[in-house]
């Protein structure tokens, strides 16, 4: 298995979307809109090109993780520079060979020599601590709801990049897409049916569970 890491380019953009949706769908809910996310973050603000990274298996592009950036707002409503990744995913047919792994652990890299303060996203605890990643109480960081939840996860890309700073985390507006725009645009994909799994209850679960 040839494996290559590289910047995503607009040649591989349909490529990305189509994995993409393979890699979502019905996993937290039934289709997804992960596919649409990226395909609206391209063109977005807050889109960081050089942290957009595929994954290639034998030359066909396999997975990708993309960056936008994020901020930590204190209470005095002061704003710490952030980044954040997600989506990240990988072909179906490729889980489990350790691909993800290397797709992550190459943009915390890169992220840490273009000297950004710290990294916050929201998955699964056991998914990303093997990084350095631990529960934003740890670090005094909330949602915006005041509450700490175990989903949201922090990593500081440096020494005391964290010191002296709590608040709660804001991200990219990018992620709030509605029904209607994720509808239109998988219209331009082939049909795939819709359905419960019990991967929904589990993400359901974890994303509500607070870290008391």
């Amino acid at each position: 298995m040839n494996i290559n890491i590289r910047n995503e380019e607009s040649r591989d953009n349909r490529r990305v979307e189509e994995v993409a949706r393979k890699a979502f769908w019905n996993l937290y809910f039934p289709g997804c809109h992960e596919h649409f996310v990226i395909h609206k973050m391209r063109e977005h603000g807050d889109f960081i090109k050089e942290l957009a990274f595929v994954i290639e298996v034998n030359g066909q592009v396999e997975g990708g993780i993309f960056y936008t950036h994020s901020k930590i707002v204190s209470e005095d409503n002061k704003e710490y520079k952030t980044i954040s990744f997600g989506p990240v995913f990988i072909s179906p047919e490729f889980h489990r060979k350790g691909l993800g792994k290397e797709l992550i652990t190459h943009s915390i890299e890169v992220a840490k020599e273009m000297g950004y303060r710290a990294i916050l996203t929201m998955g699964y605890p056991y998914h990303y601590e093997p990084y350095g990643f631990l529960g934003g109480k740890k670090y005094n960081i909330s949602m915006p709801d005041g509450k700490f939840y175990k989903g949201l996860l922090v990593l500081p890309l440096y020494e005391g990049a964290l010191d002296n700073i709590s608040g709660y985390a804001a991200f990219s507006d990018v992620f709030d897409v509605t029904e209607e725009e994720v509808e239109e645009f998988d219209k331009s994909f082939p049909p795939k049916e819709k359905k419960y799994q019990a991967s929904q209850d589990e993400y359901e679960a974890a994303t509500s569970m607070l870290d008391e």
